[in-house]
């Protein structure tokens, strides 16, 4: 398996301008305004890598580093907080809410990493974690809690090495591939079991009314999608407290490339369903037909 680094930085690889080379040379991630949070394991660079594309042609840019996602000032914060709540309200970290609600008739309150503080669960023990990425709490005109949603944000874990390829964007800002991979595996096996287990939980909380918001770029989205078995297996439910609400968050199509721009996100596609259908669906398997492993055999022994 071979790919290249699509996105470094915040730019494009192809991008060559003065923004692009500086943010590179800095090791600034502009999405948040600071040094990047990633690193090589061995020798503590910062990675700078956000999204990768596999050598295979039409392949996608595929967003590794949640980051990303926050682009444009956290949009996607807003966005998923004007659908959860049905209303126009600021966003402000954690506490510092409830004051800011208070003056100006209604806040939502941010908990989750960059935004003050994540939010303090009580430890559980077993399997199962009941921490998510975000939560918004929606907070009246009196600062009192009035509802609250949750956010899961996916993007994917490669596999590989992308270390010749970087070299040669910092060296050269020259594309090349490299044996950088992308873990789609890992897509299936670990994040729709965490979505059922978090979406149960949640569904037994008085004041999460609009359940669990799961947030992917397009191309983690669709595979997640397909593994259910298609939009057809998991038919649209109004918000509830059992939602999963599915969100494409991605590049918004048909934009122009500019150099020294970074590429802006938005969402792609939503589906709304409930846990029940994702685990019904996750766990009907799809059965190729009897004698695979049987006639594969016969063909690798004789033909």
């Amino acid at each position: 398996m071979a790919g290249f680094i699509s996105e470094f930085f915040g730019y494009r690889s192809e991008d060559k301008s003065n923004a692009a080379l500086s943010a590179a040379a800095s090791n600034t991630c502009p999405f948040l305004g600071d040094m990047c949070v990633k690193t090589l394991s061995r020798s503590n660079e910062y990675s700078g890598v956000c999204s990768i594309r596999q050598k295979t042609p039409g392949s996608p840019d595929v967003i590794c580093c949640p980051i990303r996602l926050y682009s444009d000032g956290y949009k996607m914060l807003y966005e998923i907080s004007r659908m959860a709540f049905k209303k126009e309200c600021s966003l402000y970290a954690g506490r510092t809410a409830v004051e800011k609600a208070r003056n100006e008739g209604g806040a939502i309150a941010v908990f989750g990493k960059g935004w003050g503080k994540e939010l303090h669960l009580p430890q559980r023990k077993g399997i199962g974690s009941y921490f998510v990425d975000w939560v918004l709490a929606k907070l009246d005109e009196n600062g009192d809690l009035e509802e609250f949603t949750v956010i899961e944000v996916q993007t994917i874990d490669t596999t590989g090495n992308y270390r010749t390829a970087r070299k040669a964007l910092l060296d050269r800002r020259d594309i090349v591939y490299d044996s950088v991979g992308l873990n789609w595996e890992n897509v299936s096996k670990r994040i729709i079991p965490q979505l059922i287990y978090k979406g149960q939980v949640l569904q037994r909380e008085d004041l999460c009314r609009t359940g669990l918001f799961f947030v992917a770029p397009n191309p983690i989205y669709s595979r997640v999608i397909d593994r259910l078995g298609g939009k057809d297996k998991l038919p649209v439910f109004p918000p509830q407290p059992a939602s999963i609400h599915f969100i494409s968050y991605d590049r918004i199509e048909n934009i122009k490339f500019t150099d020294g721009a970074i590429i802006p996100l938005g969402v792609i596609e939503r589906h709304s369903t409930t846990v029940y259908k994702v685990q019904e669906s996750f766990s009907s398997l799809n059965l190729p037909e009897g004698n695979v492993y049987r006639d594969a055999l016969r063909k690798n022994l004789y033909e």
